[in-house]
């Protein structure tokens, strides 16, 4: 692995560089002696938040105007609408369904079937449970992998990560970003969730779940600064300290908001004063504003530093929806979708993602290199694996080198209104073989077709499949295997074909024996009854 990490982060430092020769020269120099060589990076990544958790209407009818449902009403996030304004929003952008795998993917930029982080990461001990594959990455991410910061810090960023890592457990390393490409590491660590959001509560070193307490933000302990408020005012320093040194910089928000404890935020909470929503609810709302101002308070700091024409926003959620609404496979916390966090319905993976540049300005040159349309909602389907070659091909270098398994595309000609080359047809693979709110699955969406695969290996042999046209029926209410068989069965040679070229790892049996999909599943769903109504479909 290191090997080919060296291959990797070395193909960017020659010709293909808009600088071309000069370059090798420019990054064997001292840091103070080397002009701002790309345009500034904030990756603003909120834990647990789904594509409804805002005021900001993301699904479109078939024409693509934006459509206002009940849950835009209910949540206030207008920072949010102000960077939607300035960029392009995505109305089927997808994350894998829990934490560890969907942050895997975005440092690498490939599936989690291939880097086999397929679980979310238990500190403690490895959580591969039951049935789950004995060969699960739950080590994360390590020392040599090529992750975006490092190769950003390659290219002679500045690499800032604040808030929650989760790439790995402890005594691993990936607990610390450190090890994986950042300069700079505040309150990050193994950890998944806060002990608390209470600056009183010592982030859970006070009071609160002691073994989750946050790290590193001890001068905070004993106030009443929010959690959020205070990795923002942390993101803030660090912002004016890449800018005094004259050096871009990639700086990682990584809010823990809005995992639970659904802890409310005072700020905020006369806000959600609607007993028809219960007190978790409530709380959740709070945090979700809680995190929007954070959002708006990074937004007038770059203004305020002169920086924001420079500087590249990318706003993601990391999976589904955790909202206190609803069972995890109705239609409730992510309605009119299905599906919560960990489960195999769109509810489950689909989440927010808005790129623009701080400041738009059309004559700047990096957003000339780089453009952008403003206050648009794409209806291409993108997927966290697309950031990591995104933001590498937005500092002005080569794109991933093909001997480095990406599985990401870069969505730099989606965002500029361009034609598409690399991405003929929409695709996503969602690969779960561990038990959660959906257990044991993997998912294939291909244009508008999507299938669910169950492994079932409590009664392994008894697979079986589900089909669903998301563009008929997007809330997957009807599954339409039955009278798709055709589209099922390619679909599912498909799918097969991409978890073996990824070399997947699959639930086992009782007596330990790898599972992988069977051919004929598509077949035996039909026969054991597992399919939908007849419908208009």
């Amino acid at each position: 692995m290191a090997e080919k990490s060296s291959r990797h982060l070395n193909w960017r430092i020659g010709t293909l560089s808009p600088l071309g020769g000069l370059l090798p020269l420019l990054l064997a120099a001292p840091n103070g002696a080397r002009a701002q060589e790309g345009p500034n990076i904030v990756l603003f990544l909120v834990d647990d938040m789904g594509l409804m958790d805002t005021s900001v209407p993301f699904l479109t009818d078939r024409s693509g105007q934006a459509v206002r449902y009940p849950l835009n009403e209910w949540y206030r996030t207008p920072n949010m609408e102000r960077l939607a304004g300035q960029g392009t929003r995505f109305s089927q952008f997808y994350a894998q369904g829990v934490s560890s795998p969907s942050r895997a993917s975005l440092m690498t930029g490939q599936d989690a079937a291939r880097h086999r982080v397929t679980n979310w990461i238990r500190s403690e001990n490895n959580n591969r449970d039951d049935y789950g594959p004995y060969d699960w990455n739950w080590e994360g991410l390590h020392r040599n992998d090529p992750t975006l910061p490092r190769v950003l810090r390659e290219d002679g960023y500045r690499t800032i990560h604040v808030g929650k890592a989760h790439f790995g457990p402890f005594g691993s390393e990936g607990e610390w970003p450190e090890n994986l490409g950042f300069d700079i590491n505040i309150a990050g660590s193994s950890i998944g969730e806060p002990g608390s959001y209470f600056g009183e509560n010592g982030y859970g070193l006070i009071r609160g779940r002691r073994a989750r307490a946050v790290p590193g933000l001890e001068k905070y302990h004993g106030t009443d600064t929010f959690l959020t408020e205070a990795l923002t005012l942390e993101a803030k320093a660090q912002i004016d300290t890449a800018v005094a040194a004259g050096r871009p910089f990639f700086l990682y928000l990584s809010h823990y908001a809005v995992h639970n404890p659904f802890e409310t935020d005072p700020r905020f909470a006369a806000h959600y004063q609607d007993t028809a929503f219960s007190k978790a609810a409530r709380g959740y709302a709070t945090l979700i504003e809680g995190m929007d101002k954070s959002l708006g308070d990074i937004l007038d700091h770059l203004e305020k530093t002169g920086i924001a024409e420079n500087t590249l926003v990318v706003f993601l959620g990391d999976n589904g929806s955790d909202a206190p609404l609803g069972d995890a496979k109705d239609i409730g916390s992510s309605a009119p979708l299905r599906g919560k966090k960990g489960a195999e319905f769109e509810g489950g993976t689909r989440v927010p993602c808005i790129i623009a540049w701080a400041r738009p300005d059309e004559e700047n040159p990096w957003q000339k290199r780089f453009p952008i349309r403003r206050g648009v909602i794409s209806p291409r389907v993108g997927t966290i694996m697309d950031i990591y070659p995104t933001l590498v091909g937005a500092v002005g270098g080569a794109p991933v080198p093909p001997d480095y398994p990406c599985d990401g595309r870069s969505l730099q000609p989606i965002l500029g209104g361009r034609k598409d080359t690399q991405r003929a047809e929409d695709q996503f693979l969602c690969h779960f073989p561990h038990q959660h709110r959906g257990s044991y699955f993997t998912t294939w969406r291909h244009g508008n077709w999507k299938l669910i695969y169950y492994y079932h290996p409590e009664q392994p042999d008894a697979p079986h499949c589900s089909l669903f046209n998301l563009r008929k029926d997007p809330s997957e209410s009807r599954d339409v295997l039955r009278w798709h068989r055709r589209i099922a069965r390619r679909l599912l040679r498909e799918m097969t074909d991409r978890l073996e070229s990824e070399n997947a790892c699959y639930p086992v049996d009782s007596l330990g024996q790898s599972l992988r999909p069977r051919p004929d599943a598509y077949r035996t769903s039909v026969r054991n009854g597992h399919m939908g109504r007849p419908s208009e479909l």
